[in-house]
């Protein structure tokens, strides 16, 4: 069974923050977020961007990176980088798959990539844009590691839903 750790490093805007947390929730990623935080973690616009989905939500907090690399550190990381050389897709994760990402405004500092660096992957995206939106850079990793573990313990295609017309 594949388990995904998303890493958030220091996370700057609520929302993205908010909507990462509702992707974990419905795909069972666990949420790790090193402080400092661009916001306070009651802020509403991080609790809106969640909806109801926050008891539904296995989330960790550590005071710095320092704390967080002394317990997962010898982990698998994969750090997400536009500077990094390999793409997502030509890894193949692990069954317990930690993946990293950096804050908004300036990504993962270059010691964490140089430390990862066989582990660094990076999203294709043209060359004349700077970067994905956050939340939305997690969606894609998040989907291609369960992908790669056959979406084990997600409901199947065509299964039946609680949605109606």
């Amino acid at each position: 069974m594949t388990h995904v750790n998303i890493v958030l490093f220091q996370p700057e805007i609520p929302q993205n923050t908010g909507n990462i947390a509702r992707t974990c929730a419905a795909t069972g990623a666990s949420l790790h977020l090193i402080r400092p935080l661009g916001f306070e973690i009651d802020d509403r616009k991080l609790k809106r961007a969640g909806l109801d989905y926050w008891d539904k939500l296995d989330i960790t907090y550590y005071e710095n990176a320092e704390e967080f690399f002394r317990l997962h550190g010898d982990k698998p990381i994969f750090c997400f980088s536009t500077k990094a050389p390999r793409a997502y897709t030509d890894v193949t994760y692990p069954e317990e798959a930690w993946l990293m990402f950096g804050p908004e405004t300036r990504g993962l500092p270059e010691e964490v990539i140089r430390a990862y660096g066989d582990t660094a992957v990076r999203i294709p995206m043209r060359d004349t844009l700077r970067s994905l939106n956050l939340s939305n850079s997690v969606a894609v990793a998040v989907y291609e590691v369960l992908r790669q573990g056959d979406f084990a313990d997600l409901r199947e295609a065509g299964s039946p839903t609680t949605f109606s017309w």
